[in-house]
């Protein structure tokens, strides 16, 4: 058997961020997720922190909290105080770097929406003319402390979908 017995998904993505509240903030405010509940703080006397995951052990884990993210996957937003912590955020190109996608059906209006908010969005859109991802349009934006997001959106689908029955999740497909 290849993979995880009983996988159904991704439940969740956890990222770590300066400033939890400034970062819940955004989400809600200007993305849209909806917050559930918050854990912390918790910090461990012996070794549990290094153990169970991978940091130091006087790592303090401020707050966590949960929120849900449309009919995409939740996120878990973490405020450590570490030794040796770094404070820079991961480009890309860098080894664990990262970005979060966020689908919407219309990619203008969702446009207009971050720069009214005030977020930095980098360059202009991307349409993808040709190719397996043919009919989508992209751009990337930056989170208040840095964090790198794209907006997405196809909502005529995917230049792949012409050669293949099979199909990417996606958040507006009737199996979300």
């Amino acid at each position: 058997m290849r993979g995880l017995p009983g996988l159904r998904g991704t439940d969740h993505i956890g990222f770590t961020v300066p400033d939890v509240e400034e970062a819940a903030r955004f989400f809600v405010d200007v993305i849209g997720c909806e917050r559930f509940y918050e854990l912390g703080p918790f910090q461990s006397d012996d070794d549990w922190m290094a153990r169970q995951l991978d940091v130091d052990p006087r790592t303090v884990m401020k707050k966590l909290v949960f929120l849900r993210c449309g009919f995409g996957s939740n996120f878990e937003i973490f405020e450590y105080a570490a030794p040796g912590q770094r404070r820079v955020q991961p480009r890309n190109s860098d080894v664990g770097g990262h970005h979060l996608a966020f689908y919407v059906d219309d990619f203008d209006a969702a446009l207009r929406h971050l720069r009214a908010n005030g977020v930095r969005v980098l360059g202009e859109p991307v349409l993808r003319e040709s190719g397996p991802s043919a009919g989508q349009t992209w751009i990337y934006f930056l989170t208040p402390w840095g964090m790198q997001c794209e907006l997405v959106s196809f909502p005529r689908g995917k230049g792949y979908e012409r050669e293949t029955e099979r199909r990417l999740w996606h958040p507006a497909s009737p199996a979300a």
